[in-house]
């Protein structure tokens, strides 16, 4: 499996990013960085208050061209959870979730430290799910299933995986995997800067609501 791997990540193509799409990643994320850095220090005395675990989740995650990459992000579930329940998305009323994992998962600001992966190029503001290597998957009825056999995910790793995206904003969190990529794929047809400027805008506008962990639709 791990050879399968190597050899993917040589041989997978890359698509050609609009020209203003890193610029625009690196000028918000320099911002972003530096004007959530107060909120950031009162995340972080939230979680370490609560139940005296690690702040950071850190997470071995797919890349673009198969590259893999590690992932910051706010703790928002019960320390070594991926050791005791295995690497999986979270579910409606997920118990592994903490009570301040609620409120930073409905609002976005778990994912604040991942913008350090976009400064450094890892992902971008707009793009498919960076995905978590051995994450476990289910299909429409419950069975667990290899997602690098479903179609659609090797060819989604031809762009940078993204915060945010077509499928983020507007697929339900609990669709199948092949349905998943099909917005990603989707997303990759028409990538454009001014897709990528209003996606960003819609998933602020989401942020302040505190949508993001609505089940269905969040616009």
């Amino acid at each position: 499996m791990g050879a399968r791997k190597e050899i993917h990540a040589i041989i997978l193509p890359k698509v050609k990013e609009p020209f203003l799409k890193r610029p625009l990643d690196v000028l918000l994320s320099t911002l972003m960085l530096i004007l959530s850095a107060p909120v950031s220090v009162i995340i972080s005395l939230a979680i370490k208050l609560e139940d005296g675990g690690p702040i950071f989740y850190r997470q071995e995650r797919w890349g673009r061209g198969g590259k893999r990459f590690r992932a910051y992000k706010f703790r928002t579930m019960v320390s070594h959870s991926d050791k005791v329940f295995g690497i999986k998305q979270a579910a409606e009323n997920d118990l592994r979730i903490t009570r301040v994992g609620r409120i930073l998962r409905a609002m976005g600001l778990d994912e604040l430290p991942q913008i350090i992966s976009i400064f450094l190029g890892d992902m971008s503001f707009v793009g498919p799910r960076a995905l978590a290597v051995g994450e476990i998957l289910h299909d429409e009825n419950g069975y667990q299933i290899d997602y690098e056999k479903v179609p659609g995910f090797w060819d989604r790793l031809a762009v940078r995986p993204g915060l945010t995206g077509i499928s983020t904003i507007y697929r339900a969190k609990d669709i199948s995997p092949r349905k998943k990529f099909r917005y990603d794929l989707l997303y990759i047809q028409n990538l454009s800067f001014w897709l990528d400027v209003r996606l960003i805008m819609m998933s602020f506008w989401i942020s302040f609501r505190g949508k993001w962990e609505t089940r269905g639709k969040k616009v």
